[in-house]
């Protein structure tokens, strides 16, 4: 696609210079030209006699729109008319509209009307761009005109935007299917779509100050798509780009944030009940190897470990300092940290931001750029790296050493997450909490956990990404090789800033979100229990090596359910073909149920389900298998817990490993069976049947992203 950015350059030098925020529709069109945006035949008429020329030269009817630099919503202003099909009336209209528009606005500056060849039949779809202080600049797609405004179905994605996230974006709105023709209408050209959401995402990652932009209505037909209506509004003046260390800077000091072998403690502590006495007890007694320096001025030791006045006084080097100080007192031992060029600050002291102390945030942000040295927090419960045996924490201590990594922005919600791998027995690698995000922030911790050998899949719960763009440029990487969870809090937008266009007024927080963090790879989880089930079940499950799935049950409702599931969580039944059909047939009883769901029925002895399980693994055809268990006299939990781990073994002896889960239904044993399984690898739930297909359909979702299927 041609791109004269010379030409758009004067279009916007000329605008600035006059003061202005917003283009002309016919600054707009020439903008378009530049970058080979479709728009239809147009000109500006100064007079009547001309806007009547124009409109013979290119063919009635025609539409014809006021020109001002001051009236940026002409419907409004009375200052648009639709299909004018005579001389006459565009003699007639070309009056009108000068006379509604000083009506609307004394003041506004009238450069004349714009006269447009108008566009018939065709799909309205909006495309455009805006600029979200998080991500940056996004581009825009959904159904155009007044749909768009009532239904709100429009995605985004990160500019500049791929041809693949253009097609992504044409089936990323509910109302995808109308693009490809219903009811005996016409399929819009997809390459044409494609093209005109890239050449804008393109335009407004080339000019910055193009802060939003909108053609709509945009005609789409099979033959192409052309932008009825142009609207550009600019920021002279965008935020400055949030400082960034080099990524090979952030390993190296991650590095020795999470893995020390050297911790000092600001505000260390003899007394019970005081934060600086946890941290030192937990350090201690978690067993961690390096050395620890406690310092209080005012103490000769502490715990039976020598006491500095000062970091500066440590005669070694050391890795990162945990403060647990109040907060007037970090800003000047922060110095002193910098000044003994350590790299790390882990600020547990609340009393900043949070709290209003705005200043006093930004003056240890201050401190730390100047010295170099990576703050986490503050207003933050620690961290835990266990395989350092570290707990650099005033919270309980964690040493089940495994290879999920943790974070979270709260302190409660970091308990949680505490607590739920203390009950699950889930081995972690890291848990970290962020707090304030006055430096390090969620990109950080996943350039480390990408290159940390002991972290399998990460999780996280944010409220908010200082830098989204950062973090979906990193994660579109890591998650190709880890699997990122995110719990993204704040699903409701609590009000978005006043927009200019259709676009920015529609760019809802969380839909933001949900869509970048989906071009990401990232699974987005839907509450604190999904992503604590993420974590824990995703790296057990085989990677599937297809989409066939198929369940297996002993109740008919629960198979009922379990369907259900598999729609809500984008996963493929399989259409079972009649040799395995007629052989799933051989084992259950002339009122079951074969097909899929594969309904066993509930009064069948182990042998049932045995015979079943090891055919549903044997098949190559099928990839994938969720088990339905019914509470029986006849197969009580346990044995059938037992039997489906000796299945899996026998299977695996053989080579063949698949993604399987399992929903028990029954009295309090199923609990038992449900724990056993999952200490045996396969992840089991009582009394539910979302839970377990909810996992399996993220285990699936991480696979299709990282592209393994």
């Amino acid at each position: 696609m041609a791109q004269d950015k010379a030409a758009v350059r004067k279009i916007l030098d000329k605008v600035k210079a006059e003061g202005r925020a917003s283009l002309t529709a016919p600054e707009g069109k020439l903008v378009c030209d530049a970058y080979g945006i479709p728009v239809p035949k147009e000109g500006v008429a100064a007079t009547a006699a001309e806007a009547v020329s124009l409109a013979a030269g290119m063919g009635f009817p025609v539409v014809l729109k006021i020109v001002s630099p001051d009236i940026l919503h002409k419907t409004e202003a009375g200052g648009v008319l639709v299909g004018v099909k005579s001389a006459q009336d565009v003699e007639q209209g070309f009056a009108t509209i000068m006379a509604n528009a000083r009506k609307y606005s004394a003041s506004a500056k009238l450069q004349g009307v714009q006269v447009q060849q108008m566009l018939a039949g065709g799909q309205e779809v909006i495309v455009g761009a805006v600029t979200d202080p998080s991500f940056g600049k996004l581009v825009a797609f959904g159904l155009g005109g007044v749909l768009v405004e009532v239904l709100k179905d429009i995605t985004f994605r990160l500019a500049p935007a791929s041809r693949e996230d253009a097609l992504s974006m044409l089936d990323g709105i509910a109302a995808a299917e109308i693009l490809k023709g219903v009811r005996g209408a016409e399929p819009v050209s997809r390459e044409a779509l494609a093209n005109l959401i890239v050449g804008v995402s393109q335009l407004v990652s080339d000019f910055p100050e193009i802060a939003e932009m909108d053609l709509n209505p945009v005609f789409a037909t099979r033959d192409g798509a052309i932008a009825a209506d142009v609207r550009i509004v600019a920021d002279w003046n965008p935020a400055p780009a949030r400082h960034r260390p080099s990524e090979a800077e952030i390993v190296g000091a991650m590095n020795r944030i999470m893995k020390p072998d050297a911790v000092a403690v600001i505000g260390a502590s003899a007394e019970d009940g005081k934060i600086g006495n946890s941290v030192m007890k937990n350090l201690i007694n978690g067993g961690y190897q390096g050395k620890i320096y406690p310092i209080n001025p005012s103490a000769a030791e502490i715990m039976g470990l020598k006491a500095y006045k000062s970091v500066k006084d440590i005669p070694g080097e050391v890795d990162v300092a945990v403060f647990a100080i109040p907060a007037k007192f970090v800003a000047q031992a922060l110095v002193e940290v910098g000044e003994k060029k350590i790299p790390g600050a882990v600020l547990i002291p609340s009393g900043f931001a949070e709290t209003g102390n705005v200043e006093g945030q930004q003056e240890i942000q201050e401190i730390g750029r100047k010295y170099n040295v990576r703050l986490m927090g503050p207003n933050i419960y620690g961290f835990y790296y266990t395989w350092k045996n570290l707990c650099a924490t005033f919270c309980t201590s964690y040493d089940v050493k495994g290879h999920t990594a943790l974070s979270s922005q709260s302190g409660g919600i970091g308990m949680a997450i505490i607590g739920f791998s203390r009950s699950a027995k889930m081995g972690v690698s890291a848990i970290v909490g962020l707090g304030n995000k006055s430096d390090l922030d969620e990109d950080d911790l996943l350039v480390f956990f990408e290159q940390d050998e002991n972290t399998h899949i990460i999780a996280m719960h944010c409220e908010d990404l200082k830098d989204g763009r950062a973090f979906a440029e990193v994660a579109k990487r890591v998650s190709k090789k880890k699997p990122v969870v995110m719990l993204k809090a704040g699903r409701t937008s609590a009000g978005a800033k006043a927009a200019s266009s259709h676009t920015g007024a529609l760019a809802g927080n969380d839909k933001i979100y949900d869509d970048v963090l989906r071009q990401s790879g990232v699974i987005r989880a839907p509450g604190l229990r999904d992503m604590l089930d993420y974590a824990r079940a995703i790296p057990l499950l085989a990677t599937p090596k297809g989409e066939n799935v198929v369940i297996i049950t002993g109740a008919g409702g629960s198979g009922v359910l379990l369907s259900d599931a598999c729609v809500d969580n984008g996963l493929k039944l399989m259409a079972m073909p009649a040799d395995l059909d007629a052989a799933f047939r051989k084992f259950i009883p002339p009122f079951g149920a074969a097909g899929n769901p594969v309904d066993i029925t509930g009064g069948e002895p182990p042998k049932t389900y045995q015979n079943t399980i090891r055919l549903g693994l044997e098949d190559p055809r099928i990839h994938a298998l969720i088990l339905g268990y019914w509470h029986t006299i006849i197969t009580p939990p346990m044995v059938f817990a037992k039997l489906v781990v000796e299945v899996v073994e026998e299977m695996k002896a053989k080579g063949i490993q698949k993604p399987i889960v399992a929903s028990l239904a029954g009295d309090v044993q199923v609990e038992e069976a449900a724990e056993y399984l999952y200490q045996h690898g396969i992840p089991a739930y009582a009394y539910s049947t979302e839970i377990p297909v909810a996992v399996l359909g993220a285990k699936y979702q991480w696979a299709r992203g990282a592209g393994l299927i």
